[in-house]
This record gives structure tokens, sequence and C-alpha cells, in this order.
């Protein structure tokens, strides 16, 4: 059954990518382009993830303190959570095929600089230029592949989703390879992984381009039985209080889960990035089943379920043995993860007519509170200590209580 389609007179482009997803549906989705940037999202978040890898050789080499680590994380994801709205409300009006190439030019000198850089402001600075890079690349790259899904929006969301989360989980384990034992310097290797991701994009943004001409025939056109503004505006609410939640865990992990294992169990560097490699895969693992399982019994179900269904692993991690942090480790990256397709699906069936708005808010929004979350924990890790901060992020799984006051969009639209 169709979901009907609000449009409203502030878009002219959007009228068009919707007629050519409808059209594209009896093919299926088109494989091949959903591939290559699920692929181009595996680059981008490997390259990403370099970063919070490289912490335990930048706090060696230049003494620094949870605070300074926080720090880095944040210059960032808040460049990143700045600027993604910013460019999905511009994209929406005006889109550009080969801004995805261009974005990866920002990340492809971050980590130049970064590889180079022998003062504490330099690798801030380079942070913020890989943040700008990701900044544009979310929230284009989420749209075309909405574009072509074929109508199997969840399953496309997922497919690119995924591709993110095995470049997170494979980027902690090159570094241990290659970062770890050949020093700073060696990160200049990644660059050509940039290289290789600048190319594919640009492929992808040649068979973008055509399907992005508007039509000055095209006319607006509202549909009676979509959501009120006000229950659209709850439910919104209550989708970025979610990825609040779930954001704020995942900086957890994701900034400090290495020094909490070799702090707690006197793991080598290697070793506890070992364990993160652990917990991304089934981060990526979620991901890859949250969105068609949204797309078969709903999404609000899906987004009850992955949120609040973690907190009993989450409560058992401060407390367990190192095996058992890893099994423990295992059900939280999958149930977890498994959220936010179902999330941005679920926003952008709110407002399908603000695409690139919706995608960049959440992507961006995900990215600036990792980054205040890591700062705040890391501030918080100095004064009472990083078990504490396990303790206390192990609550943030309960707030997927507010789940129940999401509507059922597939019910009301019918």
């Amino acid at each position: 059954m169709n979901k009907p389609v609000v449009v409203t007179e502030e878009t002219l482009v959007a009228p068009v990518i919707v007629e050519a997803a409808q059209a594209s549906s009896p093919a299926g989705p088109a494989m091949t382009v959903l591939a290559g940037i699920s692929f181009s999202h595996l680059l981008n978040d490997l390259m990403q993830s370099l970063i919070p890898s490289v912490y335990p050789i930048l706090k060696d080499n230049y003494a620094l303190d949870f605070t300074q680590i926080g720090l880095i994380t944040l210059a960032f994801m808040f460049t990143s959570s700045l600027l993604q709205p910013i460019v999905g409300i511009y994209t929406d009006r005006y889109p550009k095929p080969f801004s995805l190439a261009i974005g990866m030019s920002f990340t492809f000198c971050g980590l130049i600089l970064l590889s180079v850089a022998h003062h504490y402001w330099v690798i801030l600075v380079a942070a913020a230029l890989v943040g700008t890079g990701s900044a544009i690349f979310h929230p284009e790259s989420s749209r075309i592949a909405r574009l072509a899904s074929g109508g199997r929006f969840g399953f496309a969301q997922s497919l690119f989703q995924v591709g993110g989360n095995f470049g997170t989980a494979i980027g902690p384990v090159l570094a241990a390879l290659i970062v770890v034992p050949f020093g700073q310097g060696s990160i200049a290797a990644f660059s050509l992984v940039a290289a290789l991701a600048i190319f594919i994009l640009f492929q992808v943004g040649r068979w973008y381009k055509p399907r992005i001409v508007p039509r000055k025939s095209a006319k607006p056109v509202a549909h009676g039985d979509a959501l009120s503004s006000r229950v659209t505006q709850v439910a919104l609410v209550v989708l970025v209080v979610l990825v609040f939640s779930k954001a704020i865990y995942m900086a957890s992990i994701g900034s400090y889960y290495t020094l909490y294992l070799i702090h707690k169990f006197s793991l080598s560097t290697q070793a506890a990035q070992l364990y993160l490699f652990i917990f991304l895969g089934a981060n990526a693992a979620g991901v890859f089943f949250g969105g068609p399982l949204g797309d078969r019994f709903g999404r609000k179900y899906v987004i009850w379920f992955s949120i609040l269904g973690a907190l009993p692993f989450t409560l058992m991690l401060p407390h367990a043995d190192l095996f058992w942090s890893a099994v423990l480790s295992i059900f939280i990256g999958f149930i977890i993860s498994s959220a936010f397709p179902a999330i941005v699906v679920y926003a952008q069936e709110l407002m399908p007519h603000r695409i690139g708005m919706i995608s960049g808010v959440f992507f961006g929004f995900t990215f600036g509170i990792g980054g205040i979350g890591a700062a705040v924990l890391g501030a918080l890790a100095d004064f009472k200590g990083i078990d504490f901060v396990y303790q206390v992020c192990a609550l943030l799984p309960a707030i997927g209580l507010l789940a129940v006051f999401l509507p059922n969009i597939k019910k009301k639209r019918s």
C-alpha cells in the first residue's frame, strides 16, 4: 500500500524525487547505487573512527587528560552537528549531486593534517575538518538511499547505515594494526581511502544528477489524512529525546570503552581495541536488521524494543568480568543500534517533503549530542572515575519508555 506524500509550497525539488522513487518501485531498489552509497559510508565512517581509535596514542604523546580527549570528540562531532541540518535544508531546495565528493575532500585534508599535527589545537582543527566532511556526506547520501530504495525505505536505510557501522567497527582494528605500531604519521595512509571514496561518490553523483532536475509543472499536493502538526511535533520531540539517550550511551562506548577496559582489566591498547571491534560489529548487525524489521512490523515497535530492550544488559555491564563484558557488549550493540534506521525512516515519513533536513537533523543531532556527551563524560571521568561513568550511562536506555507517545503511522495512514 502506497503511503501518502505531503508536499508544501516551500518545496520545488522534492516532488520530482518522490516521483522517481515511486517509479522505480516495480523494478525494486537500485542495488548498484545502494551498494555504492553503503560502501562509501563504510569508508567515511572508517576514517571517522580513526579519531577515537588513536586516543590512547594521543593521550600518551601529548599528556592529555580525559577532558582534552573529550574536546577532540566535541570538535569533530559538534562541527558535524552544526552543519548537517544546514546542509540538509539547503539541499532540499538546491540538490548538489557532486557535493558528496566535495565533502569527502574535507575528510581527506583532515586526515593529512591529523597525521602531521604536533600541537593540540592542530589536532582540534583536523578533527573539525573530518566532522565537516561528515556533515556534507550524511544528509545527501541518506536522500540518495531513499531515492534508490524502490519503496523499501527501511531496507535501503539499513543497508546505507550498516556500511557506516561496519566502517566504524573496522577502524579500530586497522588502527591497532597500522597506527599503533607505526605511529601518528601512519594516519596519512588512510587518505588513500578518502581518495577511493571521492571516486565512488563522483560516480554516484552522475547517477543522481538527472533525477533531481525540478519540473516547473510540478504542483504542491496536500493529503487530508496526514498527521496534524501538533502530533508531528510531539513525535519529533520524542524521537530527538530517544536519539539523545542512544547518542550519549554510544559516546561512552566510542570514546572511552578502550580506556575503561585498559583501566579495569589491565589490557593492552591493541587488545582493548579488539574488544571495541566486537561491540561495533554487533552494532553493525543490529543496524542491518533494524530497517527491514521496521518495514515488516512497524517502526514504532522496533524503536520501542531496541532502546528499552538494552536496559537489562547496560545495567549488568559495569559489574561484569572481562568475558561477560564482551558478551554483554554484543547484546547491547545489537539491540540499541537497531533503533536508528527505524527512527530516521519514521521521521522521514512524518515530514516526507523535508528528507534532507530530517536526515541532517537526526544524523547531525546524533553527532552533536555524542560530542557534547563525550566532553561531559570525560570531565565526569576525571572527577569521579571511569567506572562511575558506565554506572550512570547504564540508566540511559530507560528513556526508551517515551516511545509509547509515538503515533502509529502505518495505522493512521492506511
